[in-house]
């Protein structure tokens, strides 16, 4: 089998933290972190992973991140975006700085990082863990479901407009078992605890999350569809994995307003008043 060279970045827990661990064995892996603690344990995991820095959030750290792989190889076979947050809360109340900061790590992020590693992806592919969010009907989290969708339409004009033969994926994965729901929880406590006017729609947001980081489906299964898309010699633009993944896609092609009526009135029986 030819050894092949990846980048991959949230690669510390979730999707990431099991891929690397699918992929190591018998390939090069540069693996992306945020906390430092987290470095010797990637390297822990194998000799043929490199961890590298980078946080979307503070976006002076993205070329040092690309220049250090671009001084290790001079080929990468597959970019896998996979890192990301949620900012979540009503629209009305939740700080420009906020939504900013979700476009920075979901968005802007992943499109600066793929910029600078360019010239090393000719022939290869991109592989974009996005979300169902991206079909954009889900309440109070709307900054992700925008960055969601954003991050797709980029990468997909991207896709079209190249002229080195780079092949762009769309992983869309339902609900996962992954921290991210823990995380989210403590990094949006500003707007879920105590928001005036929704504290019944709060209340339902954070106990939804805490259900979904055991409840949902298998990173395995996200894994699984990441290598599928990845050996695939024309991969599909899209994968949808999950079943209420596959459900927000069809919901998302009925018309604006029947789907708006759908989501109120599931909310309002799901909310306790």
């Amino acid at each position: 089998m030819k050894t092949k060279t990846f980048v991959i970045t949230g690669a510390t827990s979730g999707i990431g933290e099991a891929l690397i661990k699918r992929l190591a064995d018998e390939n090069i892996v540069f693996a992306g972190y945020r906390s430092e603690k987290k470095a010797e344990k990637l390297k822990s995991i194998s000799s043929n992973i490199y961890p590298f820095y980078v946080d979307y959030a503070k976006p002076e750290t993205i070329k040092p991140a690309a220049e250090y792989i671009m001084s290790k190889c001079s080929k990468i076979d597959t970019l896998v975006n996979i890192a990301g947050c949620v900012v979540a809360g009503p629209v009305e109340k939740i700080e420009m700085g906020e939504i900013r900061r979700q476009f920075d790590v979901n968005v802007f992020g992943h499109l600066e990082f793929t910029k600078d590693l360019f010239e090393l992806l000719g022939g290869g592919r991109i592989i974009n863990v996005s979300s169902m969010a991206s079909y954009g009907i889900f309440p109070f989290i709307s900054p992700y479901c925008a960055s969601k969708r954003a991050l797709d339409m980029f990468f997909n004009s991207l896709l079209v407009e190249n002229k080195k033969d780079i092949k762009v994926v769309s992983i869309r994965p339902g609900v996962i078992a992954t921290p991210l729901w823990g995380k989210s929880v403590d990094e949006n406590s500003k707007y879920l605890d105590n928001c005036s006017g929704y504290e019944n729609e709060m209340r339902f947001l954070i106990n939804n999350a805490k259900k979904n980081e055991t409840k949902g489906l298998s990173v395995e299964k996200v894994v699984d569809v990441i290598l599928k898309a990845d050996k695939a010699k024309n991969p599909k633009l899209v994968y949808t994995v999950g079943k209420d993944a596959f459900a927000a896609r069809v919901i998302s092609k009925l018309p604006q307003g029947m789907v708006n009526r759908l989501i109120k009135f599931g909310l309002k029986c799901r909310v306790k008043e």
